[in-house]
């Protein structure tokens, strides 16, 4: 069985009065015993179904956009797990959640670990204030949410985003991963490091 596990689940974002048809990627980390799922998208029942009999050791919620958390307290109430988010998420979480607070945090330095994998947090504000990647060095893996894809930066136009953080985050954080990371996205296609980092400066010329 692969460490690394691909789901995706079809749902609606909604934010600052829009609401977006969207489909969104949901990662599970670990082996045939125990896991942990990253931004648990539209659809409890299909991660659910993936997860099987496995025990899940978090929740893990890369930012908490409503399309990346909107399953967060079912799952975790069916597996007893806990919801980790970055405290800088607040505000966004209450949007969808204003009666449940996630049950722990996630903050730079911080190394969760499932399955004997490690997996480091890394804030990436940006996309949101409290936007944060997982970095699994021994799997030549980043999560990274929403703050890159395949083509560039997250979007930032949207409430409680700016674009001189994503680029800065991106830059500073995740361009500074070897290059032949893979990079699992929030959405679309996954790439890798080296894809990405020539067109650092076509998205500063593009966002400004």
């Amino acid at each position: 069985m692969s460490p690394v596990e691909h789901l995706i689940t079809s749902g609606t974002f909604s934010l600052d009065g829009g609401t977006w048809e969207v489909d969104n990627n949901v990662w599970i980390v670990g082996d045939d015993r125990e896991v942990l799922v990253i931004d648990p998208a539209h659809d409890a029942e299909a991660i659910a179904a993936q997860v099987g009999d496995r025990r899940v050791t978090a929740i893990v919620c890369t930012h908490a956009h409503d399309d990346h958390v909107n399953q967060a307290p079912a799952l975790s109430e069916r597996f007893g797990a806990p919801v980790l988010l970055n405290p800088d998420e607040a505000q966004l979480w209450k949007l969808t959640h204003p009666d449940r607070r996630p049950d722990g945090e996630l903050a730079a330095g911080q190394t969760l670990t499932v399955a004997g994998i490690d997996l480091h947090v890394l804030p990436t504000p940006g996309h949101s204030p409290g936007s944060t990647c997982l970095h699994v060095p021994e799997l030549g893996i980043v999560f990274t949410g929403d703050t890159l894809f395949q083509g560039g930066p997250g979007a930032t136009g949207r409430s409680y985003s700016s674009f001189d953080t994503i680029i800065d985050s991106i830059s500073r954080t995740l361009l500074a991963l070897p290059g032949e990371t893979t990079v699992h996205t929030g959405h679309g296609g996954s790439t890798t490091i080296a894809a990405e980092a020539p067109h650092l400066e076509e998205w500063i010329a593009r966002g400004h």
